[in-house]
């Protein structure tokens, strides 16, 4: 199961609060990126049957099912400094990450 950092679940409750009340932060992945598989990040109100739900304090993150294979294990967090404020992901499935981290090609 993947793990969430207290800083990301912080930086994830504060978008949600701006949204509508049954929004939920939905990852995923998809073919693209510099290393083949790339991370994506949308807010969405509507959850599909097949959907996980990953619990956090006072909402869930939501990944479908193809897309959790990839993020097994992953340790999501969020980190703000020189090179600005964003999600960063620890996948030890990806045999190789790009520099920014935004895409990766699996094991």
């Amino acid at each position: 199961m993947m793990q969430i950092s207290p800083n990301a679940e912080k930086k994830i409750m504060e978008i949600l609060s701006q949204e509508d009340p049954n929004a939920r932060l939905r990852m995923f992945v998809e073919g693209g990126g510099c290393s083949g598989f790339q991370y994506g990040f949308s807010i969405e109100t509507d959850v599909n049957t097949d959907d996980w739900e990953i619990d956090l304090n006072e909402t869930k993150i939501l990944v479908d099912p193809v897309s959790m294979q990839y993020l097994e294990n992953i340790v999501l967090d969020f980190r703000e400094d020189l090179q600005g404020s964003r999600f960063v992901i620890n996948n030890p499935n990806a045999a190789t990450t790009c520099g920014c981290g935004s895409s990766f090609s699996p094991n």
